[in-house]
């Protein structure tokens, strides 16, 4: 089965439509100033470039019990039904890093989990496959918590 991240789509269209928001404003500013030049064009084109490429976010996707990340810059792959270790790192964007048997590691934001129950499910039973084989080490609690977490807020929307 076959599961990405329901938020990427919207995500990743609010991103662009930001960019390009951005790169708007600020030709038309730099055009009014009357100090648009082809230089400051290209710097302002970059600049939205790279407002671009931050705000869309990883696409996840899990597919062949391989759980894929893909960012702006890279794709980062791990045997989900061959875990060793899930931790989650707390700090201003707190994300979980998930390590398989064969030394790869992804990171993702639980909020992707959250708003995806296939996924999360899927996650969840190939926890479940890894504890079951013994690879899996460390945090097979917290993969249960998050998802008690996602369906209680589930329920509270409701």
């Amino acid at each position: 089965m076959r599961c990405r991240d329901r938020r990427w789509r919207s995500q990743a269209r609010a991103g662009a439509g930001c960019a390009l928001l951005f790169l708007a404003l600020t030709l038309l500013l730099d055009r009014a100033a009357g100090t648009l030049t082809l230089p400051r064009a290209l710097l302002w084109t970059a600049l939205s470039a790279v407002l671009l490429a931050v705000l869309v976010p990883p696409r996840i996707r899990l597919a062949a019990g391989r759980l894929t990340v893909r960012g702006a810059w890279r794709e980062r792959t791990v045997r989900a039904d061959a875990l060793v270790s899930v931790r989650q790192q707390e700090g201003v964007s707190a994300h979980l890093v998930l390590y398989d048997a064969d030394g790869h590691h992804v990171q993702l934001d639980p909020r992707a989990l959250a708003a995806s129950p296939f996924l999360r499910h899927e996650l969840e039973t190939s926890v479940h496959r890894s504890q079951r084989a013994g690879t899996l080490r460390e945090g097979g609690r917290l993969i249960a918590r998050l998802a008690r977490e996602a369906d209680a807020e589930a329920l509270r929307g409701m």
